[in-house]
């Protein structure tokens, strides 16, 4: 999908603006929540209370929500977890990412599903389009198909030598070819030779890693995988060790101690979503309730893991950080 297209879609976000709240729903309600994410985990914990207080802030005070969290890629747990949902008969099941979306469809074409981050819904089949989701559910998309190029644009500009870039993926491989088709070819214009690689864990991730740092000007592109962000202080740490140049896809891997990285505030889908609950707890079509792109982005950039890797960073890009991490 064109640029153009998303920015369309971004303009349909006055259909997210909430019609004025009453002070308390009547009725209670009940939502299923489905995480790709252990339950101990900071960005979970976020996440799902970025949703609870937007409700609130609706008027959703009477209300249930059932969550349930799962390992990456665990997919047995994911349709386990997704039937115990839908025998509980909720209003609404919120998901998070394509895994935490399949679950509940396998399970349910009457429940409204909304999910919050699907890179690729139309080629996952779970919508007929990003205008009219067609069925039993609409979301949120964490990035355009465009970033793959600009992940390597900006890597690039950080670390003007790089000459071969590797990207690890460990889930589908739709998903990756979501965004290495733009990356692919942003790669033949900067004369940069860039290949993905299936990993199934971190010990296979260091073992390509490693191999990829024996030869000089390598860099790293993450893009976005449960896996590697339930993993990400593992992650940065062995990027670090072999001093190669990554960008990842969302802040918390800067955080992290990751170089620096560019994408969308997950939290923010996490906040559009709860608008979309609103709609659809009051009567709204989830099938008319379009696909929406991001409306925030992030560029973070961590000085300290720059200067342990020699590199300077231009002006240029510090000038259109959104936050720079010193410490």
């Amino acid at each position: 999908m064109k640029r153009r297209d998303f920015m369309a879609l971004v303009g349909a976000g006055v259909l997210l603006q909430p019609t004025v709240a009453r002070p308390q729903q009547s009725s209670r309600k009940r939502i299923g929540v489905l995480f790709a994410l252990p339950e101990a985990n900071p960005q979970a914990k976020a996440r799902l209370a970025t949703f609870r207080e937007e409700l609130q802030k609706l008027g959703w005070s009477d209300i249930t929500i059932d969550a349930r969290y799962v390992a990456a890629n665990d997919a047995e747990t994911h349709l386990r977890y997704a039937k115990e949902l839908v025998s509980l008969q909720p209003d609404l099941i919120l998901a998070q990412n394509t895994d935490a979306t399949a679950a509940p469809l396998q399970h349910t074409r009457t429940i409204p599903i909304v999910f919050t981050i699907v890179a690729d819904p139309i080629g996952s089949g779970y919508v007929e389009s990003f205008r009219r989701p067609g069925g039993n559910i609409t979301g949120f998309v964490p990035s355009e198909p465009t970033m793959g190029g600009k992940w390597l644009e900006l890597l690039k500009e950080i670390a003007p030598n790089v000459e071969r870039v590797l990207v690890p993926f460990n889930g589908a491989e739709r998903v990756v070819e979501y965004f290495l088709q733009s990356l692919r070819a942003t790669a033949a214009i900067q004369n940069v030779d860039a290949r993905a690689n299936y990993v199934r864990d971190l010990t296979e991730l260091e073992a390509v890693i490693a191999a990829h740092a024996l030869t000089p000007q390598g860099g790293v592109v993450f893009f976005p995988d449960a896996y590697f962000t339930g993993h990400r202080a593992e992650v940065t740490s062995l990027l670090g060790r072999y001093r190669l140049p990554t960008i990842y896809p969302y802040r918390f891997f800067a955080e992290s101690g990751g170089l620096f990285s560019y994408g969308s505030d997950l939290l923010d889908n996490f906040r559009r979503a709860a608008l979309y609950a609103d709609r659809i707890l009051k009567g709204a079509s989830v099938s008319e309730l379009p696909v929406q792109a991001p409306e925030k982005f992030e560029l973070v950039i961590n000085l300290n893991t720059a200067k342990s890797l020699g590199l300077s960073v231009p002006q240029s890009l510090l000038g259109r950080a959104d936050d720079v991490i010193e410490r």
